[in-house]
């Protein structure tokens, strides 16, 4: 409980402090210096058309290191539907939580070769790709949101535009607390919550199953020790527990997705942060060392299903990436729009429309690809 459960779950709080703390940290420059105002400005009138406004632009750039933050920083935007479609389509933009999901799966499925003439990398594109379709989602999504969302008030951009300054590094510095202080205390305690339960799902089963596939593993690897042994009992255990239980519950319903019980694991304990999806592949698979990813990397790709295909095969591996990109796989988030919002229509709003989103771009990918 205290190292795989307390201990990783803050671990998955404090392993975003770098990145928010230096997204903020230019975030705050630009607007020390008076850049800021001017983007916002200049963003106002192409933001509109998608039922947002210049304002919109800070969350959506900062939608990029993690959504917590970024829906946090929506409280600036004075128009309530401007800033409720901001907080709605934030979650679209690639998180970094999303960056090890990609990295692994564009290694296991797209071929490290030069494209376009031979300038671009196809992995390098892949990626990029991702990023752009997330961002391109986002702008539908508000549009759409826009013409649900009449509103009867008409919404003005007003703001002074300061002087080109140096900026004071004691704001920024503040700036940079505040924001590390509110994820690490708010969304903090929420992920932390949710990593324990996980871990309870994860260890725990009915009856004894645990125990006796554990004694089963012993007694069929009788020369296995070390590691290895370790490996092959945590991953036995895993498919016993009350996770591995749920996962093959809802194998029917992912299948048409090309992803087998072991994926599905993968999905459910990711709800507490994304990139825990990629941990839990290589304990299923029994990987070996969970931060070797060359070793999880040739284990995933000899995969195999039972009619002999490779598990993550090019479409499998797209059909996940897609997934992915839409897939609301965040429960810290949905607090945080919760609070924001007061309110748990709108969260369920977004898990439900951005899993059918998700469920309909991976059939979509399996099925063409």
């Amino acid at each position: 409980l205290l190292t795989d459960g307390l201990i990783a779950g803050i671990g998955g709080v404090l392993i975003f402090i770098p990145q928010i703390a230096f997204l903020f940290l230019f975030i705050s420059l630009l607007e020390e210096t008076g850049y800021m105002s001017r983007v916002m400005f200049i963003m106002d009138k192409l933001m509109r058309r998608f039922g947002l406004n210049g304002k919109s632009v800070v969350p959506l750039i900062s939608g990029v290191a993690c959504a917590v933050p970024a829906i946090m920083s929506t409280r600036s935007i004075g128009s309530w539907k401007d800033r409720l479609i901001t907080i709605l389509v934030t979650p679209l933009m690639s998180c970094s939580a999303r960056l090890p999901i990609y990295t692994v799966l564009i290694a296991l499925v797209v071929p490290e070769k030069n494209t376009l003439f031979g300038l671009f990398n196809l992995q390098g594109v892949a990626l990029f790709g991702l990023y752009l379709l997330g961002f391109f989602m986002a702008l539908v999504s508000a549009w759409v949101m826009k013409v649900i969302l009449q509103a009867k008030e008409k919404s003005y951009f007003i703001m002074e535009l300061p002087t080109y300054k140096w900026p004071r590094f004691k704001h920024v510095a503040l700036t940079i607390w505040n924001s590390v202080n509110a994820f690490v205390f708010e969304a903090g305690k929420i992920i932390v919550a949710i990593s324990i339960v996980l871990w309870v799902l994860a260890s725990y089963g009915p009856g004894d199953e645990i125990a006796k596939a554990e004694a089963r593993i012993r007694l069929e690897n009788p020369t296995l020790t070390g590691i290895g042994l370790e490996n092959k009992i945590s991953a036995e255990k895993l498919e016993k527990s009350y996770a591995g239980h749920f996962g093959k519950l809802i194998e029917p319903a992912i299948r048409p997705l090309g992803y087998d019980w072991k994926i599905g694991i993968a999905l459910i304990t990711s709800f507490a942060a994304r990139e825990v999806f990629v941990g839990s592949l290589s304990t299923i698979y029994a990987s070996g060392d969970n931060d070797n990813e060359f070793n999880l990397h040739n284990k995933l790709k000899n995969q195999k299903n039972p009619d002999g295909s490779f598990v993550f095969s090019l479409r499998t591996g797209i059909s996940l990436m897609v997934f992915y990109v839409y897939a609301m796989q965040c429960l810290s988030t949905l607090a945080v729009v919760k609070r924001e919002t007061k309110s748990w229509k709108w969260p369920m709003l977004q898990l439900v429309a951005f899993g059918a989103m998700a469920y309909l771009g991976g059939w979509i990918c399996y099925h063409v690809f």
